[in-house]
């Protein structure tokens, strides 16, 4: 029988776990994990007497208590304690011997369990090497069938990808047989779906953490968020394979979050949008980046347009990191290409692929940028429609700080007729918007600042302005239109540069240091300062930067319009001195009259003044508007007309980003404003000067003077 003391001990910790009891030595019970059938009657050798004359006791079960026990753990493997006392009267048992009997049963079938899964797995990678092979013979032996000539494999598409796919399922499929089976045995199961089932597990000798887990890669220190763009290196050749099967898998989520209606997207009650069913998404797309982060809030929705440009010319931009950032300036602060994977074939983007950085910005200092480790994947399908998409690779580089991860998001494009697209734009991301000002909230919650539809509207408005630039049929009865078309050209290009280097310098990018200034008449004016040298773009010298953000209880139309008339100029234009200020030249840019660029000229009320003229471009759409200005020294303006170069045209754009405040309604119509003042002021044309408290002064009185203008002028129309 048991010795008393360790009786006693096993009643007072009943409550431990199974791995703090002592484990009986295996060669004590060698018998047991063959068959089950034999225990020793006591514990473990620790525990037993240390007297060492007398000789070890076994004890052999018989028929009868192993083959009822061989049935109890068919239906419980796990039996309590209140289960092991009473197996143990019924079979005149101890617990502990019940207890010990069930524990090495457990081992002897988990024992089982791995032989098989490892002869399983065994057979499954030599036919997936048998494969591999396979491919490799017919890749090698693949001929060119237009020249009959070896085809090289880098130009090969990623259809061969979707045979990877088919082989992860099959993993796929013995994981989840495993699983069932490491119910009944206790063992616990790798799920390495966090990113995409189709994925493999990535090897240990890689050196990375927990890999997929969302656990920090090693080497990979992120310094903050700010540091993304500098300190993101292109991936190593361990990722490629894997990025790959993300981004296929990714344009298979796309085209089915693209094309698919309710219950996937249901419609609002105003019937104005339509919105993302999360359980349906999950239910649908089960494969993906893993659950949301803690914290983070998703941004999804879905936008359909058709714009004047064929099929080609919308997938070279979007592919072309310079173009993208140029077309959307409004959106892009920032872009870069990591390294390109493949170009495509044919001579085309079918198959291209990149991994990319981006920051997403709003026009204002007050909403923290949105930045993105991505791959980007273009496609051709069957039925001529191009597919673009990005998803994030933020799982293979870790960051605590980030704050921003991309599901599947892009856009199908449907080639029409007279060089017309339809695309149709997905936008799905989570977010961390905790860092947002509570004056851009409404609409950063909303989904409308970084949504589906103002990357459909800036695409569109672009569309009409590439195609303004192209026009050669211009009408001469209007006074003050160019028509000269290098003039045209060339005037549309330095006002393309003008309207990027506003929005490059008016965010809240991490690129920049802005400084709040306290004690101000204006809402928080933030300034920077930056030293020009050598830019034949900018004059040179110390350039102070200033901008402000506040509401007005004015829809945003009625300030574009406002801001953008000449007419009314020397309401708020403080530096015109009151001078009357007209339009010598205009190039519209679009079917919305306030889509234009415009040469302004500004005839100062003191005839000793020179005369002074003003570039400005002004944009609008659905999703928010610009009025972007600068001051043009004349003989260049006349060189540009001309046809000359624009690049060494020095700017300093000063100007408005005018936002809805997110609140529009039936019943009251678009809500109020948010408006966004920034100025450019070159405070000294000696790059080495030291800026002065008198500049800064100066800067902030006359951004905070033309707030209360424009505030004044605009109450005043309301009331």
């Amino acid at each position: 029988m048991f010795q008393p003391n360790l009786m006693e001990a096993l009643e007072m910790g009943q409550n431990t776990s199974e791995s703090e009891v002592p484990r009986i030595r295996e060669d004590e019970f060698d018998s047991a994990t063959k068959s089950g059938s034999e225990n020793h009657e006591g514990a473990s050798g620790e525990d037993q007497d240390p007297r060492p004359n007398k000789k070890k006791r076994y004890h052999r079960h018989t028929q009868h208590q192993i083959q009822e026990m061989e049935a109890f753990f068919k239906e419980c493997p796990h039996p309590d304690d209140k289960q092991r006392k009473e197996l143990s009267r019924e079979l005149g048992l101890e617990p502990l011997q019940v207890k010990f009997w069930f524990q090495n049963k457990r081992t002897q079938m988990k024992t089982q369990h791995e032989r098989h899964e490892n002869t399983q797995l065994r057979t499954e990678n030599e036919k997936l090497r048998a494969d591999n092979m396979r491919y490799r013979e017919a890749l090698s032996n693949a001929s060119c069938p237009n020249c009959g000539g070896p085809t090289a494999i880098g130009e090969m598409s990623f259809d061969e990808h979707h045979l990877r796919l088919e082989n992860a399922r099959l993993r796929e499929e013995i994981d989840r047989i495993s699983a069932i089976a490491a119910k009944y045995v206790g063992k616990p199961v790798v799920n390495y779906s966090n990113i995409s089932p189709s994925l493999p597990p990535r090897p240990l000798e890689l050196g990375v953490g927990a890999g997929f887990g969302g656990q920090p890669a090693i080497g990979v220190d992120m310094y903050g968020a700010g540091d993304l763009l500098r300190s993101i290196s292109g991936p190593t050749e361990a990722d490629k394979p894997i990025i790959i099967e993300l981004a296929v898998a990714a344009m298979e989520e796309l085209i089915g979050m693209a094309q698919m209606g309710d219950p996937l997207w249901l419609t609002t009650l105003d019937a104005s949008s339509t919105i993302l069913n999360e359980d349906e998404y999950i239910r649908s797309f089960p494969r993906g980046i893993g659950p949301k982060p803690s914290g983070f809030k998703c941004e999804a929705s879905r936008e359909t347009a058709v714009v004047i440009m064929n099929h080609v010319s919308l997938v070279e931009i979007l592919m072309d990191v310079n173009q993208w950032s140029t077309v959307f300036s409004g959106i892009v602060s920032r872009a870069m290409t990591l390294e390109v994977l493949s170009t495509g074939v044919a001579g085309n983007y079918n198959g291209a692929l990149q991994v990319m950085t981006a920051e997403l910005q709003l026009p204002t200092p007050l909403v923290p940028t949105r930045e993105s480790y991505f791959v980007r994947y273009c496609k051709q399908h069957s039925d001529g429609t191009w597919a673009v998409v990005d998803v994030s690779l933020d799982n293979l580089r870790p960051s605590p700080s980030a704050r921003c991860r991309r599901r599947p998001s892009g856009c199908l494009i449907q080639e029409m007729p007279n060089g017309y697209s339809k695309v149709t734009w997905v936008e799905h991301v989570e977010v961390d918007d905790r860092g947002v000002h509570n004056l851009y909230k409404q609409l950063v919650s909303s989904g409308h600042a970084f949504g589906a539809k103002r990357w459909v509207a800036t695409l569109d408005r672009q569309c009409e302005r590439l195609a303004s630039a192209m026009a050669t049929n211009i009408p001469t009865v209007d006074v003050g239109v160019i028509t000269n078309q290098e003039g045209r050209k060339s005037m549309m290009k330095l006002a393309e540069r003008m309207v990027i280097s506003f929005c490059a310098g008016v965010s809240a990018s991490t690129a920049h240091t802005w400084t709040t200034l306290s004690g101000t008449g204006a809402d928080d004016v933030r300034v920077m300062t930056r030293k020009s040298v050598d830019d034949p773009g900018r004059p040179p010298g110390i350039v102070l930067s200033a901008a402000t953000s506040f509401w007005l209880p004015v829809p945003p139309k009625r300030v574009f319009d406002f801001l953008r008339d000449e007419n009314s100029r020397n309401e708020w234009d403080i530096l015109s001195n009151g001078g009357v200020v007209q339009e010598m030249a205009h190039i519209a840019n679009g079917r919305d009259t306030g889509n234009c660029v415009s040469l302004l000229r500004v005839n100062s009320a003191n005839s000793s003044q020179s005369n002074m003229l003003i570039l400005q471009e002004s944009c609008t759409d659905s999703t928010g508007s610009f009025v972007i200005y600068a001051p043009v020294d004349i003989v260049a303006m006349n060189v540009v007309l001309n046809g000359g170069d624009p690049d060494y045209v020095a700017l300093l754009p000063s100007g408005f980003a005018i936002l809805p405040d997110g609140t529009i309604s039936h019943e009251t119509g678009p809500g109020g404003s948010l408006l966004t003042v920034a100025f450019q002021i070159l405070v000294d044309s000696v790059p080495t000067a030291k800026l002065s408290l008198g500049s800064v002064a100066t800067v902030n009185n006359l951004i905070a003077c033309t707030v209360e203008r424009i505030k004044a002028s605009l109450s005043g129309e309301t009331a």
